[in-house]
């Protein structure tokens, strides 16, 4: 076992774990239906990620069958022209060597495509997976967004107040859980980056680390506000 590289199953194994934690913890919240979309989208993850870090094999054959193709076509271009040189004048030869031309961009263009589609293919793909990181990682920091740190010491209410029955340790469980998620949900994101070295990728994974750990350095303020607020009550 190797400790250089992220664990796909280790990291589905600590997720669910988590989600056992909050379905004992809080068995009604919508927080453990979110846990467990967590968790399913982790499995995913890790096979999405281990499917796109191999190569298209269908794709290099092509490819491979194109540059072949290419090559003859220009070698048999390439010996009718030295044939018919003698037998034509210089104007139809040159427009023979100017098809010849046109002939060989079309087909640098056409390996060009092919060369870059597996990239272009893997880069969409790994993309759209880490837009429903992101997504999920909005909708935790939305379960959390209304517990409010003032409720463990029975802050003033109003009419238009959520009704909140946490006591002081089941608050800052739930907050530690939704820390917990979104640090995980990072780490998803980074197995994309681990096994495609698309800058692109790289650089949507970076995106989606800083936003968790924004959101989670948030939650753990609330963490530390509750705990001030529990050591003055006392």
């Amino acid at each position: 076992m190797t400790y250089r590289t992220l664990a796909p199953d280790k990291i589905v194994e600590t997720l669910e774990r988590l989600h056992a934690r909050i379905k004992e913890r809080f068995p009604d919240a919508g927080l453990e239906k979110v846990s467990a979309d967590v968790t399913e989208l982790a499995r995913t993850t890790a096979a999405r990620a281990a499917q796109l870090a191999r190569p298209f094999l269908w794709l290099r054959l092509l490819l491979i069958a194109l540059v072949i193709a290419g090559l003859a076509a220009q070698i048999y271009a390439a010996r009718f022209l030295h044939v018919s040189s003698a037998a034509v004048d210089a104007p139809e030869f040159m427009q023979g060597l100017e098809s010849a031309v046109n002939l060989l961009i079309l087909f640098g263009g056409a390996v060009w495509f092919l060369l870059t589609l597996e990239e272009r293919i893997k880069r969409g793909r790994a993309l759209a997976a880490l837009h429903e990181l992101r997504s999920l990682a909005h909708v935790i920091d939305m379960h959390q967004l209304t517990k409010d740190p003032t409720l463990v010491v029975g802050g003033n209410r109003t009419a238009a107040s959520p009704v909140r029955e946490m006591s002081q340790f089941e608050l800052t469980r739930y907050l530690d859980y939704c820390a917990e998620m979104l640090a995980l949900i990072g780490k998803l994101a980074a197995l994309y980056g681990e096994r495609l070295r698309d800058p692109v990728i790289v650089e949507a994974v970076n995106d989606i680390e800083n936003l968790t750990a924004n959101l989670g350095r948030k939650i753990w303020q609330k963490i530390t506000i509750i705990g001030q607020l529990v050591e003055r009550k006392g």
